[in-house]
């Protein structure tokens, strides 16, 4: 099959992060998992607890990243995935990071794009014109990107995949490996 890379840093979403690594690997792809810097990441799980207005944050998953940004050669790569939780907002600041994302744009290779992954294409441009999904609360920040946002589970346009987070998992791989199989 093909190569996929996983985006991703400290503070993701640990199931946003397992969850298309296995599945991907379930379905004969090799995955690589690329970060700021090649070391163990921290996940975490974000989850709801009666009598918050939001979500909490417990430590989860320890990951550790293939390859750093900055070594990535995103031609070897037949997709991306780019899961959510606070690593987003931090790592869309890396310089390496908007011409790996932006290749798999300019290239039409397929996209998944989970939660607050929607920080990153926003970033960089990537999802003006577009109809995508994220985390509800980003809704005015997908919107303010010039995108058309849609509360759902998922959203494919073209080769963008996105869905607001990990309990829509089973549609997000779902559509993304369809995209990949084409």
């Amino acid at each position: 099959m093909g190569k996929i890379l996983i985006i991703t840093g400290d503070g993701a979403e640990s199931l946003e992060v397992m969850y298309p690594y296995q599945r991907l690997k379930e379905e004969g792809y090799d995955v690589d998992i690329a970060a700021p810097t090649k070391k163990v990441l921290q996940a975490v799980v974000h989850d709801f607890e009666p009598g918050f207005d939001t979500y909490t944050e417990k430590l989860g998953y320890r990951v550790p990243a293939d390859v750093a940004f900055k070594d990535v050669n995103p031609a070897e790569y037949d997709g991306l995935v780019i899961p959510g939780g606070r690593a987003p907002e931090w790592i869309r600041n890396d310089e390496a990071l908007p011409g790996i994302v932006k290749h798999f744009f300019d290239t039409g290779k397929p996209v998944a794009a989970i939660c607050h992954a929607a920080l990153i294409l926003g970033a960089y441009g990537l999802i003006k014109g577009k109809t995508v999904t994220a985390y509800p609360a980003l809704k005015a920040d997908v919107e303010n990107a010039g995108a058309t946002f849609l509360d759902q589970e998922v959203v494919v346009d073209g080769t963008l995949v996105t869905s607001r987070a990990w309990p829509d998992h089973p549609a997000f791989m779902r559509e993304f490996i369809k995209l990949l199989k084409k």
